[in-house]
């Protein structure tokens, strides 16, 4: 299915920068500064956006003083974005002082929308239709119900048409935040738990839909939510439990990916062997056995039925993960580990487990205080993610 052409153009086509087509490893997710004179007019047209999207309602004045732009650039770069309908004018300031009023810039809000899609979950496949702050429109879902490979992918394929039909704005782009390893290409390289092996999604669903389409981890868009519209500082991780157990980097501003864009990729790590430095790997003895809500449903499940308290349960996984993370800390210090998850089963004796492991296996005053928390944003955090990852592909600004 094609999306509608009118509403695709509503806007006019918007070219990301030139190079990025999604995260890029490396890349500080905000723009900060000036630059050299070669790349200067797309960096501080992205300045002026990220400017005006945190900001808001403040006029060329203002814009010139925030950003260091002389008021000649901003007047330019001002004049070519409300020609693309990404800004609006909002009338005169109220102002005592003398002189004429100045005029009001904002973000063009209401003309634009994301869609966000995110396939963590075990048993469904969830999206939405948000705006660029990150309010839900519109959602909608559809049952995993065991589907691999091919099937899989047709599921995604549907979910994407009923959320695109849901759309009452331009779509400024799709994000979609998949399990397992993804390339910057979007192609999803390793998904086992939904049968994916060099699957090209992102190719895939642009086809299907002739828009602009990223794909990326599910923890690593993650983070971005967690980034762009939660309370995160400084150098975090983000641990994401789910169909499986993976986490996000993002250090000095930057995205972490690893030389195989498998950074992050801790369910599979050993945490419930004994055996010694010599034990061979084992699926059954890695934190994805302990933690991945399938697994940590069935011991709950199977405690409560024999009568059993179940916190123990809990905080045995929550110790695995810790187990997982103390190393991680110490070699990156960090200043904190979030957590996303089922709150019914991590928020808790999981969590307090996590904490107590964590700062009996790293150095007191150092790494031991690093904040562990659950997220912010809560079931909704990967769809809010893919809001940052589009507005940072398309626009520069997060």
């Amino acid at each position: 299915m094609l999306v509608d052409e009118g509403r695709r153009s509503a806007l006019g086509e918007i070219a990301p920068h030139p190079g990025d087509r999604g995260m890029v490893p490396g890349r500080a997710l905000r723009p900060s500064a000036k630059v050299l004179p070669e790349h200067a007019r797309n960096h501080n047209r992205s300045l002026v956006l990220q400017t005006l999207y945190r900001a808001g309602q403040v006029s060329r004045a203002d814009l010139a003083r925030e950003t260091g732009l002389t008021r000649v650039t901003i007047s330019d770069l001002v004049a070519g974005l409300i020609a693309e309908g990404l800004v609006v004018e909002l009338g005169q300031r109220d102002d005592s002082r003398p002189g004429k009023p100045a005029v009001l810039l904002d973000m063009n809000r209401a003309t634009t929308q994301i869609i966000g899609i995110d396939l963590s979950e075990h048993s469904v496949f969830r999206g939405a239709v948000l705006d660029i702050d990150g309010e839900i429109l519109a959602s909608a879902e559809v049952a995993l119900a065991g589907s691999r490979g091919s099937d899989a992918t047709a599921k995604v394929l549907d979910l994407v048409d009923r959320l695109v039909d849901a759309t009452s704005a331009h779509i400024l782009g799709i994000g979609i935040g998949s399990p397992g390893i993804v390339e910057p290409s979007g192609t999803v390289v390793a998904a086992p738990n939904l049968g994916w092996t060099d699957v090209p999604l992102q190719r895939i669903v642009a086809e299907h839909t002739a828009l602009p389409v990223f794909v990326a981890n599910d923890a690593n868009v993650a983070v971005l939510a967690e980034h762009g519209f939660g309370g995160a500082h400084g150098d975090m991780m983000l641990v994401k439990v789910g169909h499986g157990v993976g986490s996000g980097l993002l250090v000095a501003g930057a995205l972490v990916f690893g030389s195989r864009f498998a950074a992050g990729e801790i369910g599979q790590v050993i945490v419930g062997t004994d055996d010694g430095p010599e034990a061979p790997y084992d699926r059954e003895k890695c934190l994805e056995a302990w933690l991945a809500v399938p697994r940590l449903e069935s011991r709950v499940a199977a405690a409560a039925i024999a009568g059993e308290p179940v916190a123990p349960v809990l905080r045995e996984a929550g110790q695995r993960l810790g187990v997982a993370l103390a190393p991680i800390v110490g070699a990156l210090n960090l200043s904190e580990v979030v957590v996303s998850g089922p709150e019914e089963l991590v928020d808790g004796p999981l969590l307090e487990a996590v904490g107590e492991t964590l700062r009996n296996r790293t150095m007191a005053g150092f790494h031991s205080d690093a904040t562990i928390r659950m997220t912010s944003q809560g079931r909704d955090i990967v769809l809010r993610g893919c809001v940052v990852m589009v507005l940072s592909a398309q626009l520069g600004v997060s």
